[in-house]
């Protein structure tokens, strides 16, 4: 069974990390191409399945250097809008167990511009899956431009959101406001245990499942860093371990995540609906699947997820 697309729509991030300089009083910063949907678009071309990028994508350097990135990933800018805004830029600063703290330079910035018309002549129809979040989906004006786009995809295909909760940009009380809206909308709502603690302070995760499936999402997993990933189908549940892996850094690795979860229901051709014939064992396995591609990206420096023929390097205890 041939794998059928999934489209992700979203933001690059030009991701700026610190480096020492050849001069005192001086900062190099060495900048990678990241941006949560981006990064995840990535992660599914590298996988095998055919990713196709919605995205507005400055002329500037950083966003030639996007460009770049995305087509050499083998991913589809077709449906790319060339926007005349600059490109949104995040400064990372990494603690000692590599999470990264990001600083924001993103007024007026393309990802955010989005019109009904840059995504009216969409084709969805060979579309399995649409994923979307983090920015986009809250920043004005175009956030409610993806959200309409949303319900009308819909219909159509899968959908699923990664919220990335970004307190230091936008209030969190934007993403609370909006979130049921949101799992009206999606069959897959995936998050950290870090957006949780910013949507439903306090919330146990297992709650925060039943609160959202009563919402209308049918499948949500919430990663939880070393302590690997509860998924919640319909109220059933699955707790999978995560893979050890030496840590340079965490970022992008939910993104990845988010991708090893979408290629692989994707390759059982569990996407496409409403995930009706989706069981609670298959979603097992599709999050170990997640978990190791997850483990790779944290294996190397930045929002860099592996190529499938990387897969083989690691090994889930007690799944493939």
């Amino acid at each position: 069974m041939s794998t059928r697309q999934i489209t992700v729509l979203g933001e690059c991030v030009a991701d700026a990390f610190a480096e020492p300089a050849n001069a005192s009083h001086e900062l190099a910063l060495r900048v990678l191409p990241g941006g949560g949907p981006a990064n995840t678009a990535v992660a599914l071309a590298r996988l095998g399945t055919p990713a196709r990028f919605l995205a507005r994508l400055s002329g500037d350097v950083f966003g030639r250097l996007f460009r770049a990135h995305l087509e050499a990933s083998g991913v589809d800018l077709s449906h790319a809008v060339a926007a005349a805004e600059p490109s949104t830029l995040a400064v990372a600063e990494l603690d000692a167990a590599g999470q990264a703290t990001f600083s924001f330079h993103a007024r007026n910035t393309a990802d955010w511009q989005w019109t009904a018309d840059e995504l009216a002549d969409v084709d969805l129809s060979a579309t399995a899956c649409v994923h979307t979040g983090s920015l986009a989906l809250v920043q004005a004006p175009g956030g409610v431009v993806v959200e309409e786009f949303l319900e009308t995809a819909a219909s159509r295909a899968t959908v699923s959101i990664d919220p990335n909760v970004r307190p230091l940009l936008v209030r969190p009380q934007v993403y609370r406001a909006r979130l049921a809206r949101w799992c009206a909308l999606a069959d897959i709502l995936r998050l950290s245990e870090d957006d949780l603690g910013l949507l439903l302070p306090g919330t146990p995760p297992e709650q925060a499942c039943d609160l959202w499936h009563a919402a209308g999402v049918r499948l949500v997993v919430i990663t939880l860093g070393a302590d690997g990933a509860l998924a919640s189908l319909d109220g059933e549940r699955v707790r999978v371990p995560a893979v050890a892996a030496r840590v340079v850094d965490t970022v992008g690795a939910g993104d990845s995540f988010t991708a090893g979860l979408l290629h692989r229901l994707g390759e059982g051709g569990l996407l496409g609906g409403r995930l009706d014939g989706l069981g609670l064992d298959e979603v097992e396995e599709a999050c170990r699947f997640a978990a190791r591609v997850a483990a790779l990206t944290c294996s190397v420096a930045g929002p860099n997820p592996p190529w499938r023929d990387r897969l083989a390097d690691l090994t889930t205890a007690g799944g493939s």
